[in-house]
Formats: C-alpha cells, structure tokens, sequence
C-alpha cells in the first residue's frame, strides 16, 4: 500500500503536471530569464512579486502630496482622522480603491506615496471619491 500511495502521490504532483509545467516555465522564462531572478533571494523575490503586507500607515500619510490641499486643511485632517480609525482590512481595501491592489510592490510604505487632488466642483457635497489608479491619484471632494 505505501508504494502505491507513493506513486500516485508522485503522479498526481508531479508526472501529471509535467509537460503544463514546463510549456508554463518555457514561457515565463522567455519574458523573465532566470539569471535576472537568481539575484534575488526567495524573500525578496517574493516581496518583488507579490508586493508587501504589511504597512506602516503613518508613514503613508508622511509621504502623500496635495494638490488643492494643503497638509492642515480640515478636508484633510479629517481624512486621516477617519482613516486611521479603519480596521486594518479597510484600509487594504482602500489601498485597491487608490492602486488596483492591496499591496504596496517594490520598495515598501518608505517609497510609496500618493497624491491627494481637490476636486474643483460646485457642490462638492454631492460628489464621491474618485482615483486613478494608473497615477495613484486620490479626488477627494
């Protein structure tokens, strides 16, 4: 029964998977040749990836322009009162609003950073927040 066992576990994970596996790495190879990844450890090749998870928020809002804002308007103050009272999920979430995902790639929080626009609306009140995703470009009302 072990031997059995042994060989199905050896074909399900690995002769069954084989042939996807190397059309699949063949592929990938061509658009991102393993020496440019063997510099990397897997740690880092990971982060590079995958993106980080975890955040340091207020160094987040340190690293935020304005445009139509200043840093000490109520506008703004108020945004960050009310962000940094979001549970951790929530601003992950608002994190994919802003850029697409709910990590932050390549650097880290000490190199990322975003723009915060006024909107230049009648009645602003009336309006949602909006971003670019592409620019990382929050419209606040």
């Amino acid at each position: 029964r072990k031997e059995y066992v042994d060989l199905y576990v050896n074909y399900m994970f690995n002769k069954s998977v084989k042939k996807p596996f190397e059309d699949f790495m063949k592929g990938f190879l061509r658009g991102c040749p393993a020496r440019n990844w063997k510099m990397f450890l897997p740690e880092e090749l990971q982060v590079l990836l995958q993106g980080h998870t975890t955040f340091d928020w207020h160094l987040l809002e340190k690293n935020v322009m304005y445009s139509g804002y200043e840093k000490l308007d109520q506008t703004i103050r108020n945004f960050w009162t009310v962000f940094h009272k979001l549970p951790e999920e929530k601003k992950k979430m608002f994190l994919a609003f802003l850029t697409g995902s709910d990590k932050i790639t390549g650097y880290g929080t000490e190199r990322f950073g975003f723009c915060i626009v006024a909107l230049q609306e009648e009645n602003p009140d009336e309006l949602s927040p909006r971003a670019s995703t592409c620019q990382r470009i929050l419209f606040l009302p």
